[in-house]
């Protein structure tokens, strides 16, 4: 089953829990959704999570020999990042609000993506 999310990608997001900076964790940081996974309820973080990862080395098309050490971001669970709020510029849940807009003389129902801790509008 799908989980619900309100995060989207492009959103900025903020690591709310793991080890603390210090430490060497990611909590308090803070980054741009790359991808968002709502069937195994994940996000992919943009500097976040990094992991290394051993390439074995393997010939492309041209014949140029790659492989090696890389570090990329893994995915983190989504109850593990808040959306930073636009106007505080710290973490916050998100809420919805229905509102209704006329466009060429219809009107439409359409729901806004709210921050709960300022009731800013999220882009």
């Amino acid at each position: 089953m799908a989980a619900k999310t309100r995060i989207k990608k492009g959103d900025l997001v903020q690591v709310i829990t793991g080890k603390k900076q210090s430490r060497g964790g990611d909590r308090g940081k803070t980054g741009r959704v790359l991808e968002v996974f709502p069937e195994r309820g994940r996000v992919l973080v943009e500097g976040i999570n990094r992991v290394t990862k051993h390439v074995k080395a393997g010939q492309t098309a041209r014949g140029s020999q790659t492989g090696g050490i890389e570090q990329h971001e893994a995915p983190l669970h989504i109850s593990n990042v808040a959306l930073v709020d636009p106007k505080t510029k710290k973490p916050t849940r998100v809420g919805i609000r229905t509102e209704t807009v006329e466009r060429d003389g219809v009107e439409r129902t359409v729901r806004v993506r709210v921050a709960r801790r300022s009731g800013e509008d999220i882009a």
